[in-house]
C-alpha cells in the first residue's frame, strides 16, 4: 500500500518509522516531511494545512490510505475532503476535532456528560473577564479557546497576571483569533498523565500512559511549551486509576461525541490530572501528541496501520493494540530563544546514536545543501527504550552527548518525578 502522511515534525518522524515497520506499507509520502524523514519517506513540499494541495497529490498518486497527524489540518476538515475524495483517512472529521479546536466546545460537551473537569467559566468580553478574576481564588487558569501551538495556557498567581492573559487573548494580540475566547477555570493539584487511545467511535483502547513535562525549564519553570520530554509508562496512573478512567472519562467521553452527532474515529488524546478528588481532564487533543507519540510508538509491537485501518472501518474491536512490558524515556532538544523567536539555521552534528534501543526523531531540521540545520523551536526528540524506567531515561541523556548543535537547549530532569515515585511509591 502507498501511504500519505500529513505533517513534518517529530510525532509524524514517529508515526513514519513504525509505519514504515508494516509489511503491507511500499511506499510512504510525507507532506512535507523534514530532515529525519526524508530518510524513510519521500518529502514533498506540500504544507499540511494547504488542503486542496494534500488532496490533489493523494487522488493523482492513487494514495490508499492517509494519516492525518497535526492539530491544524484536523480542524480545519482534511479528513473530510479526503474521505469525501475517496482516500481511506485515519483522523477525525472537522465536526469532531473540535473537541481540541475549541476548548468551550470541549468544556461543555464535558459539563452536559458529567465527566470530571475543573469548574470553568467563557468569556469574550473584557470587562465581564476582570470582574470575575476579581473574586476568585488564585492561581487561576487562563486558556485561549482554538489552537495555540500548546502555548495558549497561562497559569496566573495573581489577578494582575491574570488580567494580563485575558487581554493579551482576547486583544488578539498573543494568539490572533484562537484567543478572542477564553476560558477561565479552576487551577487544579496532583500528578499529570496523558492517555492517547485508539477509537472508531465506539471501542476505545488506550496506549501506555506517559508523563508529559510541558514548561521550559527544570523543576517546571518558565514558560509552557508544546512539550520538552515524556517518560512511559507513567507509574502515577495505577491499575485503579486506568479502570475509573476507562469508565468515567474514556468510553463517556467517545460515547457523548457520538450521541451528538460527531462521532470520533482516530487518535483522542486525554490530558487529565489525577487530583485528590479524582482523576480529572484538563485537556483533549484530537490526535497524536508531540512528544508523548515519540516516547509511546517505540513500544508498540502490534502493527501501526492494522489498527489504523481497523478505526477506520469501525472494526477496532477485533484487532490487537499491544504494547511492550518496557518503558521509555524521550528528551526534546529546542533551539535557542524557544518557546519565543527560535533561532534557525544552526547545523547540527549527530554522532552515531541509534541502536536498537535509542531513536533520533527530527523535528525541527531541514537539509540544507546536504547540511542538517535546525529549522524550527523543537529540534529533535531522543528516545530511549529500557527494561526498567530509570534505564531508559539513563539512556536517553546518554545520547545526548552524540548531539550538538549552536544554542542548544533540553531539560535535565525528564522522568524525575517518576522516578521518586518508583522508588517511592
Amino acid at each position: 500500500m502507498d501511504v500519505m502522511v500529513v505533517g513534518g515534525g517529530g510525532r509524524e518522524h514517529a508515526l513514519v518509522r513504525a509505519l514504515k515497520n508494516s509489511p503491507k506499507v511500499t511506499k510512504i509520502y510525507a507532506l512535507p516531511g523534514n530532515g529525519g524523514i526524508a530518510s524513510l519517506a519521500e518529502c514533498v513540499p506540500i504544507g499540511a494545512t494547504d488542503l486542496p494541495a494534500i488532496v490533489d497529490f493523494a487522488t493523482s498518486h492513487q494514495i490508499d490510505f492517509a494519516v492525518v497527524a497535526p492539530d491544524d489540518p484536523l480542524v480545519l476538515g482534511a479528513v473530510d475532503l479526503l474521505e469525501a475524495a475517496g482516500i481511506p483517512s485515519f483522523g477525525p472529521t472537522a465536526a469532531a476535532a473540535q473537541i481540541e479546536g475549541s476548548k468551550t466546545f470541549a468544556k461543555e460537551l464535558m459539563r452536559r456528560h458529567h465527566i470530571p473537569t475543573a469548574a470553568y467559566q467563557v468569556f469574550t468580553d473584557q470587562d465581564a473577564a476582570f470582574s470575575y478574576l476579581a473574586d476568585v481564588t488564585y492561581p487561576i487558569v487562563v486558556k485561549a479557546d482554538g489552537l495555540a501551538l500548546g502555548k495558549g495556557v497561562i497559569i496566573a498567581e495573581s489577578e494582575s497576571q491574570a488580567r494580563e492573559a485575558v487581554h493579551s487573548m482576547l486583544s488578539g494580540e498573543a494568539f490572533g483569533d484562537s484567543g478572542r475566547q477564553v476560558v477561565i477555570e479552576e487551577f487544579l493539584t496532583g500528578p499529570e498523565v496523558t492517555v492517547l487511545a485508539f477509537t472508531d467511535g465506539h471501542t476505545v483502547k488506550p496506549m501506555v500512559a506517559s508523563m508529559d513535562h510541558k514548561r521550559i525549564f527544570d523543576g517546571d519553570r518558565g514558560p509552557n511549551t508544546g512539550g520538552m520530554g515524556v517518560i512511559a509508562p507513567n507509574p502515577f496512573y495505577t491499575s485503579e486509576v486506568a479502570q475509573y478512567c476507562a469508565e468515567h472519562i474514556f468510553q463517556p467521553t467517545v460515547a457523548a461525541l457520538s450521541a451528538e452527532g460527531n462521532p470520533f474515529r482516530g487518535c483522542l488524546y486525554f490530558g487529565l490530572m489525577l487530583t485528590p478528588d479524582g482523576p480529572k481532564v484538563i485537556e483533549y487533543n484530537c490526535r497524536f501528541g508531540d512528544p508523548e507519540t515519540q516516547a509511546i510508538l517505540p513500544l508498540l509491537r502490534s502493527d501501526l496501520l492494522t489498527i489504523m485501518q481497523a478505526v477506520h472501518d469501525q472494526r477496532l474491536d477485533e484487532v490487537e493494540v499491544d504494547f511492550a512490558d518496557q518503558a521509555s524515556c524521550c528528551v526534546v532538544l529546542a533551539s535557542e530563544g524557544y518557546p519565543g523567536q527560535a533561532q534557525v539555521g544552526r547545523p547540527i552534528t549527530i554522532d552515531s546514536v541509534e541502536d536498537g534501543y535509542t531513536h533520533v526523531y527530527h523535528a525541527g531540521t531541514k537539509l540544507d545543501e546536504g547540511q542538517l540545520v535546525t529549522s524550527g523551536g523543537r529540534v529533535l526528540a531522543v528516545t530511549a527504550t529500557a527494561d526498567t524506567l530509570p534505564q531508559a531515561v539513563e539512556r536517553a541523556y546518554q545520547a545526548l552527548d552524540h548531539i550538538s548543535f549552536e544554542g542548544a537547549q533540553f531539560r535535565r530532569d525528564i522522568g524525575a518525578a517518576a522516578l521518586r515515585k518508583v522508588d517511592h511509591p
